[in-house]
């Protein structure tokens, strides 16, 4: 009698468990926000780039709203402007400027529904020069830091960004092409099994040394690259870009990255508003998202080989899909007797530009000419970058 309640105790207990589990589907609203959007800070010591955009919806899959024909300058608080002009639709972009160092600045312009917007006065700061990108291959991957101090005492608080680089190869190496009815052997400047690949951060690297007794960053990890990462697969390169911020500036991005990172677990705190330095001049209650700072922008650049990485990594390709080249099919008759294809139906098969032909293969016994191919997806590394070598590669 136990025994049986005891397994009817469980049933019951497995039945009310399960039957509390139900779907939820939170309500989405189609409601268009279209919050302004100020993406960029003034560069003291260079070209300063701005981009203007409106927000959407989460139900709406349109894409983001560019906010062009903008009239964006400089301002300084003596009242000199600098004016940026557009290009693309929504990116402004100034000349090099020379900004003193403690120089009251702020960004102002008028979209071309006539609102005017601007942001608060702030000081130019200084960022003092990165000492070093260093790396260390762990089991995790490849973690990379960043190192820097100021003497002055006057940074304290530090935010990067990066831009990646990496070489990588297509599925196969193609050395002939279609030209024109014709089949010819690629030149060097016609490669497209050697790229290029590209990528620029997206997470919010902050740092601040204000509980330090010293102005110094010390191995601040930047980001960290899978073992089996493509990335590492022949040479990768980050240039780091550093920023010295304001106090108001660095509250703004660490609350930007709470909102972003730390949200979805019951633990995370909840999310709270971020408010920016920019507003309308004329309704100071409209939300404008984003924090113009103004300062100078150093950087280091460091390449790494997959030759000083450890030899038992293997990494991933991305044509992991492609199948083995092939030859051409033969075309059947109605009886279904197989034609042979002329040579020139062979060459005109690459017309489309579908498929791409990688070399040409004589069958062992014969003299009659084929070509193996495979989709331009496996074989044309453009798809997936560029095969003009960057000037600053080595």
């Amino acid at each position: 009698m136990v025994v049986w309640l005891r397994r009817y105790s469980f049933l019951l207990l497995f039945f009310c468990v399960s039957g509390c589990i139900e779907p939820f589907e939170p309500k989405v609203t189609d409601k268009s926000t279209d919050y302004l959007v100020v993406d960029g800070a003034i560069n003291s010591q260079g070209m300063t780039v701005i981009r203007l955009s409106r927000t959407t919806g989460l139900a709406q899959n349109a894409k983001v709203p560019i906010e062009g024909k903008a009239r964006v300058f400089i301002e300084e608080e003596a009242g000199k402007q600098y004016p940026l002009l557009e290009g693309p639709v929504g990116t402004y972009t100034s000349a090099a400027l020379t900004l003193p160092a403690g120089k009251a600045v702020r960004l102002h312009f008028t979209t071309v529904g006539g609102r005017e917007y601007a942001s608060d006065f702030t000081p130019v700061k200084t960022t003092p020069a990165i000492d070093s990108v260093t790396w260390r291959a762990r089991q995790e991957g490849v973690q990379i830091y960043v190192n820097a101090h100021d003497d002055t005492q006057q940074s304290r608080y530090y935010r990067w960004t990066y831009d990646e680089t990496w070489e990588f190869t297509s599925g196969f190496l193609s050395v002939i092409k279609y030209d024109r009815g014709n089949m010819v052997y690629r030149t060097a400047s016609e490669d497209i099994y050697h790229c290029w690949s590209s990528a620029v951060s997206t997470a919010i690297k902050l740092g601040t040394t204000t509980k330090l007794g010293q102005d110094v960053v010390s191995q601040q990890p930047i980001t960290l690259l899978p073992p089996n990462s493509t990335k590492l697969r022949y040479k990768y390169s980050i240039l780091v870009k550093q920023y010295a911020q304001t106090l108001e500036e660095y509250q703004y991005w660490e609350a930007l990255r709470k909102n972003t990172e730390n949200i979805g677990t019951l633990f995370d705190p909840l999310p709270t508003q971020t408010v920016g330095n920019v507003h309308n001049l004329a309704n100071k209650s409209e939300v404008v998202i984003g924090f113009v700072g103004a300062q100078s922008v150093t950087e280091k650049r460091i390449f790494i080989d997959e030759a000083r990485l450890p030899h038992d990594w293997t990494y991933i390709t991305g044509y992991e899909n492609c199948i083995v080249p092939d030859t051409m099919e033969r075309p059947f008759t109605g009886g279904g007797a197989a034609v042979p294809l002329t040579q020139q139906q062979k060459i005109d098969f690459f017309k489309a530009g579908v498929d791409i032909p990688i070399d040409e293969y004589v069958r062992p016994g014969t003299s009659t000419v084929n070509y193996l191919y495979s989709t331009a997806e496996c074989v044309d590394c453009r798809r997936r970058g560029t095969n003009v070598r960057p000037s600053f590669w080595r």
